[in-house]
């Protein structure tokens, strides 16, 4: 019988795992679950912030036309030369105010009156209400829209108005533009409506629209008629009386 080789006798023994290391996770499904957790809270967050985004514009809607129809309404029941006029035509006052705030604002510049807002052109307080009101529903809509969720998320520090701020396309609302196209759209708006309110004191100063008002009419109405024309269509001039290259002219930036 030939002598047993060393090597032959060799046997491996198991390896046993005591049951703390043998649950200790490895270090990927440490990562997997923390990745796990911060996709679930990132969706909670997306989820509170479309639903918060959601109150926020019907807060903003019911702001601008309950306010702005509230004052319409209070300035024309105080101011005689406007109450009368809806005196002639049979308005009442809550009719006019809510009508003329919610036209003005989806820019549909539909007036209860035959003449649109000819017969309020002396009426530059009316006017001075009614502008804002254009901007805020067109142009301007996603520009204030920032700026209300930027002033409730500084006021109440709640993460969801800061991840709206930062997070516009995850928001799946085109009105909500970024910081920088928020900003570039107030200085475009701003810099039309001062070309063209330029151009139309310069053209219409002396014409016939405007005859009969002192120069702070002329200013406001000159303002109004500037705004509308490129927004909503409102007019307190009768633009029929203007010649065509005027007409060009005063519409140009559009």
């Amino acid at each position: 019988m030939s002598p047993t080789n060393p090597v032959d006798q060799i046997e491996l023994g198991m390896v046993t795992l005591s049951e703390t290391e043998s649950r200790k996770p490895s270090s990927v499904d440490l990562v997997s679950t923390v990745g796990s957790i911060l996709s679930t809270n990132e969706e909670d967050l997306r989820y509170k912030s479309i639903r918060y985004l959601v109150f926020v514009i019907l807060g903003y809607l019911l702001v601008v036309h309950i306010g702005g129809s509230a004052l319409v309404a209070l300035y024309v029941s105080l101011v005689t030369s406007a109450r009368d006029v809806l005196r002639n035509k049979g308005l009442q006052i809550p009719t006019f105010s809510v009508f003329t705030t919610v036209s003005t604002f989806a820019s549909c510049s539909f007036v209860p009156t035959n003449e649109n807002m000819i017969v309020f052109s002396k009426n530059s307080g009316l006017l001075l209400l009614l502008i804002p009101q254009v901007l805020l529903g067109n142009k301007l809509y996603p520009s204030c829209l920032r700026f209300l969720i930027w002033v409730l998320g500084w006021f109440t520090k709640k993460p969801e108005f800061k991840y709206m701020l930062m997070n516009t396309r995850e928001m799946k609302y085109f009105h909500l533009l970024p910081s920088l196209h928020s900003c570039l759209l107030v200085v475009t708006v701003f810099e039309f409506i001062l070309v063209q309110f330029t151009l139309f004191c310069s053209l219409k100063w002396n014409s016939q629209g405007l005859d009969g008002m002192n120069p702070f009419q002329k200013l406001v109405a000159a303002l109004f008629q500037t705004v509308n024309l490129r927004h909503t269509g409102e007019s307190v001039i009768d633009l029929s009386i203007l010649s065509p290259a005027k007409l060009v002219a005063l519409n140009f930036p559009m």
